[in-house]
């Protein structure tokens, strides 16, 4: 019996991935160590969901306490390593770019190591986005991304560079999949949407960086699950942006649309914008399609309708949430 060892997985693509995974009765080793970078009680009733799942096991674990990881290593046979924590956000990592270096480089480091130690040969590793910021849209995977705008898009380019270093080194299988603004049910309390969704139905003013014609490429978290997994197939090492592939939308445009579901106007307060944010991102996703035969299939409206409609069934724990 082999498991798929899901790294972040109390973290908002890890716990929907390893929910796609036990649902089509595979086996997963899930792994959180359940930190404070957003409201914990999230991450609980995410692994809540997984935990009545008799193929799933877990241990709560700092993934850069090496000596732990290892007896996991030894613990449980690994099919694959699919590395979804991390630390994220690009203005928090500002204040803290430290623990970014902890969270996205040593944990990465670790678990390459451990691999090539216990003989797993694939790992699927999360990107992000951010990692093109300065570059000029739609974004492909062939452009020279050596200009971060910020710590969190350094150590997840160094995470990157760390894993073509044991693919070539080591033989590992590493397919690098490049995160576009994922939203969707559940969804991190930090990012935009959860916040607007939360702030709309309140009546409390929401904060927008900037004035709000700031464009993102927009990707539902089902779209993003289905393609992490699809990217287990063998592939060498290749770099894959998971997008929605579309015009980019600006955030004035989702807020009315959120208004429409929510049926309340929202107060708006505009904020400078931050210099460490980008004014645009935008996927350019033919090679998901030629490799992983992948396409987004959710479109922003109807992923705004389910994100809405979870969050109004589940509007204690919304209104619990600190954001």
């Amino acid at each position: 019996m082999k498991y798929y060892l899901v790294t972040g997985a109390a973290g908002f693509i890890g716990w929907r991935v390893s929910e796609f995974l036990l649902k089509e009765g595979h086996n997963v080793l899930g792994v959180d160590e359940i930190n404070s970078a957003y409201d914990p009680a999230l991450k609980e009733w995410r692994l809540h969901g997984l935990k009545r799942f008799p193929n799933f096991k877990f241990h709560r674990l700092d993934l850069c306490n090496f000596t732990a990881l290892r007896l996991l290593f030894e613990l449980y046979p690994i099919e694959a390593v699919i590395h979804l924590a991390a630390r994220a956000g690009v203005r928090q990592s500002l204040e803290n770019p430290w623990i970014y270096v902890d969270s996205n480089i040593t944990a990465t480091l670790n678990l390459l190591t451990l691999m090539r130690d216990f003989g797993v040969s694939k790992m699927v590793l999360a990107s992000t986005s951010s990692i093109y910021a300065g570059q000029r849209p739609p974004y492909h995977e062939d452009l020279k991304v050596d200009t971060p705008l910020s710590p969190y898009a350094a150590t997840k380019k160094a995470s990157e560079l760390l894993s073509y270093t044991f693919h070539h080194l080591y033989g590992l299988d590493i397919s690098v999949v490049r995160y576009f603004t994922v939203y969707g049910p559940a969804g991190r309390p930090d990012m935009s949407i959860f916040r607007f969704i939360k702030w709309i139905y309140e009546g409390k003013p929401i904060e927008i960086y900037g004035d709000g014609t700031q464009a993102r490429d927009f990707t539902y978290i089902d779209d993003i699950a289905r393609g992490t997994i699809l990217a287990l197939k063998p592939l060498g090492y290749e770099i894959i942006n998971l997008g929605g592939g579309r015009n980019p939308v600006s955030i004035n445009e989702v807020i009315e649309i959120l208004e429409r579901y929510l049926q309340k106007k929202a107060q708006r307060v505009y904020l400078d914008f931050h210099k460490a944010d980008v004014k645009i991102t935008w996927a350019e996703i033919e090679k998901a399609k030629n490799l992983l035969s992948w396409q987004p299939e959710v479109s922003l409206e109807e992923g705004l309708k389910r994100t809405v409609d979870w969050a109004l069934k589940h509007i204690d724990l919304v209104q619990k949430i600190r954001v």
